[in-house]
């Protein structure tokens, strides 16, 4: 199995915890930003994190929850019971050197968004619920909530978004990459992505790619499954009859998405411009 393939570690409980040290590999060995966990809690169940170093973005990725973060009460979160609604999320902000708790009051799933805090003196704050976003056209359509994207100034260096790919569809297409530091024609930005398939017998596929081949993974992706991308193009596709979600985080030296696509795809996007 690649790498950059992280399975759930069960069915319940925390599932999943990316940290900048075990996402370090021979294929990814200058990590050095993103960090994910993922909860799924039963009703009445609660945990509870210091964020030390990190800034954090808690996605209630479905069911609800009550949050409280750096000493503030901010009360039942979440609206969803199913995350293929495709409502708004409800998401949290927690800067460094705090702490968080969560308490499910129905069965939820809890995305935790994480990257170095810096100096830019958020407050613990519930975020805006953001706006649905369309983009692609025919087998390239896609629906988007950005989260936390830059146009939002949220956070330190997170960047947090959710993509609904429909059935047969595909995403993060054409292939792009951001993976160098030249800003304002690219930016460096690591990104994982917290996959989920329905119905959720389902699979989807993505390939990790560089131009030059020194890096070219292509993984099945099951519903709780994350991809890790530390450089390279990244499509994704979504087969016939399955209906594909994913959540993205990415942070870099700054807090700005400047990409390029491949060059043998890039016709694509003029065509569809």
């Amino acid at each position: 199995m690649s790498d950059l393939l992280r399975k759930p570690s069960g069915e319940t409980g925390k599932i999943h915890e990316i940290t900048i040290a075990n996402a370090k590999t021979s294929k990814s060995p200058d990590w050095g930003y993103v960090g994910f966990s993922c909860y799924r809690l039963k009703a009445g169940e609660s945990v509870s994190e210091a964020t030390g170093d990190l800034e954090v973005i808690l996605v209630m990725v479905e069911g609800k929850a009550n949050i409280s973060a750096a000493g503030e009460d901010f009360g039942e979160q979440g609206e969803r019971m199913d995350v293929f609604e495709q409502t708004a999320p409800h998401c949290v902000y927690v800067p460094g050197g705090t702490d968080w708790q969560a308490t499910a009051t129905t069965d939820c799933t809890i995305g935790v968004c994480t990257a170095p805090a810096g100096q830019g003196g958020h407050k613990a704050r519930i975020l805006p619920r953001p706006e649905k976003v369309t983009r692609g056209k025919g087998s390239n359509t896609r629906y988007i909530f950005p989260i936390a994207m830059e146009e939002s100034d949220v956070a330190d260096s997170l960047l947090v978004t959710e993509v609904f790919t429909p059935a047969g569809n595909w995403s993060s297409y054409p292939p792009h990459r951001h993976d160098e530091d030249d800003y304002p024609n690219m930016t460096y930005l690591e990104e994982t992505y917290y996959h989920r398939l329905n119905p959720g017998q389902g699979y989807g596929h993505q390939r990790v790619f560089t131009e030059d081949g020194s890096l070219d993974e292509t993984m099945s992706v099951n519903s709780h499954d994350v991809v890790l991308v530390p450089k390279g193009h990244h499509p994704c596709g979504a087969p016939h009859g399955y209906e594909m979600y994913y959540l993205n985080v990415m942070a870099g030296p700054i807090r700005k998405w400047r990409f390029k696509n491949h060059p043998d795809h890039d016709w694509i996007a003029q065509r569809d411009a």
